[in-house]
């Protein structure tokens, strides 16, 4: 995916959408920027109040109708978790600078309601607590309650100390939980792409091969 060419489409768009207000537009270039931080994903994760404070939405209602409406309008499918201790899912659809339009294809046709949060006060009081793990140990315990492995968990906790736990150096991290179930979600993406390509090379490895003996001593 050309991000360069996908921005101008976008924008193109943007200009043409009468529907559209600036909190639509700085909402989707909020998820933009996490998509571009987890290099593009087909799906990736989000937390609430990280996007809110990136986009400069004050209110929920305002939070949850923008999403609905830009969903609806195909910028994107947001897939609400409505689960404090885990992230809600984003899919972003694609678009180039053509005059057709190329959109990711959704792998579930079944939708789900976008309420908003009743008990705020509480979840983000939840939250606050999951903010930081306090140390290594925290962090392999949720990567082998989730049955990854411990190295997986390890890079992950290096990862993110060694940055400090902020996301392009400024966003602070308030919940490690959905960043960790993103990491394992990429890795998966990861180990799929590695096992095509390991396929890949067993198939044309025998076409490598030859039976005849050279003399290398011969002038070419």
């Amino acid at each position: 995916m050309n991000y360069i060419s996908h921005l101008n489409a976008v924008f193109d768009k943007f200009n043409n959408d009468k529907r559209l207000n600036t909190t639509h537009v700085s909402l989707y270039m909020a998820l933009f920027y996490y998509w571009n931080l987890n290099r593009f994903p087909s799906e990736f994760y989000i937390n609430k109040h990280e996007i809110m404070q990136l986009s400069k939405i004050g209110s929920n209602p305002t939070y949850h109708r923008c999403m609905t409406q830009m969903t609806s309008w195909k910028y994107f499918k947001y897939l609400p978790s409505h689960n404090p201790y885990k992230g809600s899912r984003i899919r972003m659809s694609i678009f180039d600078t053509t005059t057709k339009q190329v959109r990711t294809k959704f792998e579930t046709s079944s939708e789900q309601v976008v309420t908003p949060n009743i008990n705020s006060n509480k979840q983000i009081e939840n939250i606050d607590k999951l903010s930081l793990p306090k140390n290594e140990n925290e962090v392999l315990i949720f990567f082998k309650k989730k049955k990854w492995s411990l190295v997986e968990g390890k890079k992950f906790f290096n990862h993110y100390k060694s940055i400090g736990w902020k996301l392009g150096g400024k966003i602070e991290i308030i919940d490690w939980h959905s960043k960790a179930e993103n990491w394992m979600l990429r890795a998966e993406e990861i180990k799929d792409k590695d096992a095509s390509s390991n396929k890949n090379y067993a198939r044309n490895r025998d076409y490598l091969k030859t039976s005849k003996i050279k003399d290398y001593g011969q002038p070419l």
